[in-house]
């Protein structure tokens, strides 16, 4: 017999009005002979996953398959999933860690508070030949996104107000609170198999002579750093642009107030794209134009076309490249991807600053001192045309300065300029996410015109919270916000149905993250000249 302490925890009170929340969905494995916590069970409980109307049976349960889990702390995610014990090869007894794991971790290192895990099943082995890959593909990515490459009508097609037909994504319609949704298995599940493992560079220190200096230890050689990362070749990429595009499809049509947050994989060398009478773009030199080519990326202020399934939006942040950590020796090749080191630092912006606000530039800097290299390596020059400057306008890139690791944008895939920066689509999630909780008290209400008063004055008075923060341009609350709810906004149709319809106007603030000085030296010097000739 033994005695066990668990430290008990507050019941979890969802809030609309957070806006660091993120929820990752994944495979990882449930850690075995580790008991449900109270708290845990109180949540599922509460959920109706245990004993409501859509209860999951007992195993389900206990092994948390294609459940919403809340997780506060790192400590609980360890003590209910292995994600350290991902198997290297079918056969052996050699492992590594997940990415679901890696990026949770880098989430609490970097600030974040609380995420939302959903396990949709154990990890596959890393080392998996291609046929496997190939045959394993859909299934693995409609355990994630189930409309991943849906041609004809589901068997059992995703009904909002059924979560008993809920799997993967399909989840965040019930969880209110949460903000940011990110899959870190994706990249991996349409890589290819690396021919080799990388060669090994030599741990060598050269020979100097250092007042009373104490040689540092090399890292101890797992044998992971030589195992080459996930990387993409052509079909990949098409692969995870359909399965980008799917989540995406389904935050636009259902979601409006969540953003998606994914890292862009790592590209084989000979990983290009032909168009049509044209030379050939390969990925690892120029990202940016192999993006455009594949359609991940539109040209500045295009549109999209009405049956677009692209990631070129402002529901989507992608980040780029793929960082070494102090953390991540127990990853292949010690690369991690970056979406749980950027949610992480979107998490901590939020409760300290405002999610309006940008997280690029010096407020990344104290968060990123782990980081140590990239893959691959990407350097920060002063003009706008170098690749990475032209990447960094839609993508979140993470570049080494002289004070350290740096994130040098925060924007959205978005090519129309009022839609790209970030902040901007985290504002009217937030203010989306805040505006439904307040009309949900309205729901049984008579739809008149003291109805629209109030709701009119509530939504008012929620932005004009925004304004007094400075989320908003405008010397004014007139010029930053406007909220119309009365005639003009409904139809007699619309009154019919029971339907009230506010429209919300705002002026977001964009924050400055390049500024461009045009000095005329030649002009200075000339009246320098006269000057002293006079």
């Amino acid at each position: 017999m033994s005695l066990v302490f668990e430290v008990a925890s507050a019941p979890v009170e969802p809030d609309r009005q957070r806006a660091d929340v993120a929820c990752f969905i994944g495979h990882v494995a449930r850690r075995r002979g580790a008991a449900l916590p109270a708290s845990v069970r109180a949540q599922l409980r509460a959920d109706g996953w245990i004993d409501g109307v859509w209860a999951r049976p007992a195993v389900q349960v206990e092994a948390l398959d294609n459940l919403p889990v809340v997780i506060d702390n790192w400590a609980l995610f360890d003590q209910l999933y292995a994600w350290e014990r991902r198997p290297l090869a079918a056969t052996g007894s050699a492992v590594c860690a997940t990415y679901l794991g890696a990026a949770l971790r880098s989430f609490f290192a970097r600030g974040g508070r609380r995420a939302i895990v959903i396990r949709v099943g154990d990890p596959w082995p890393f080392l998996e030949d291609d046929t496997q890959r190939s045959a394993q593909l859909r299934p693995r990515l409609r355990r994630l996104i189930p409309d991943f490459a849906q041609t004809v009508a589901p068997s059992r097609p995703f009904a909002p107000h059924d979560p008993s037909t809920w799997q993967g994504i399909e989840h965040l319609y019930g969880l209110r609170d949460n903000s940011f949704v990110l899959f870190p298995d994706l990249a991996d599940a349409c890589a290819s198999q690396p021919v080799a493992p990388l060669a090994s560079p030599a741990q060598t220190t050269p020979e100097t002579f250092v007042e009373c200096s104490v040689e540092a230890e090399p890292p101890p050689d797992t044998g992971l750093r030589r195992l080459p990362a996930p990387r993409l070749d052509s079909a990949g990429y098409a692969a995870w642009m359909l399965a980008v595009g799917a989540a995406r499809g389904f935050l636009a049509r259902r979601q409006r107030e969540h953003l998606l947050l994914a890292s862009l994989p790592l590209p084989w060398v000979d990983t290009r794209r032909t168009a049509s009478g044209g030379a050939a773009v390969h990925a690892q030199a120029d990202m940016r134009a192999y993006l455009e080519r594949i359609g991940v990326l539109r040209p500045d202020g295009s549109r999209a076309p009405d049956d677009d399934t692209g990631s070129a939006s402002a529901f989507v942040q992608l980040a780029w490249p793929w960082l070494r950590s102090a953390a991540g020796t127990d990853l292949p090749e010690g690369l991690e991807p970056p979406e749980g080191v950027l949610a992480g630092l979107l998490a901590s912006n939020a409760t300290r600053r405002g999610c309006f606000r940008s997280v690029a530039g010096d407020f990344s800097l104290p968060y990123l001192r782990d980081l140590f290299d990239a893959e691959p390596p990407l350097s920060w020059g002063l003009g706008e045309g170098g690749a990475v400057q032209r990447l960094a306008r839609q993508v979140c890139v993470f570049t080494p300065g002289p004070l350290g690791w740096m994130l040098q944008s925060d924007v959205t895939t978005s090519p129309q300029e009022a839609w790209r920066f970030g902040g901007a689509s985290r504002l009217l999630a937030s203010i989306l996410r805040t505006a439904r909780a307040q009309g949900d008290h309205l729901a049984f209400e008579t739809n008149g015109t003291q109805t629209w008063a109030r709701l009119r004055r509530s939504l008012e008075d929620l932005l004009l919270g925004y304004w007094n923060e400075g989320a908003f341009a405008g010397a004014n609350a007139a010029q930053a916000f406007q909220v119309r709810c009365d005639r003009s906004t409904m139809t007699q149709a619309d009154l019919d149905a029971g339907r009230l319809i506010a429209e919300i106007s705002v002026r977001p603030a964009q924050a400055i993250e390049v500024i461009t000085v045009r000095l005329q030296l030649g002009n200075a010097l000339g009246a320098t000249g006269l000057r002293e000739a006079a």
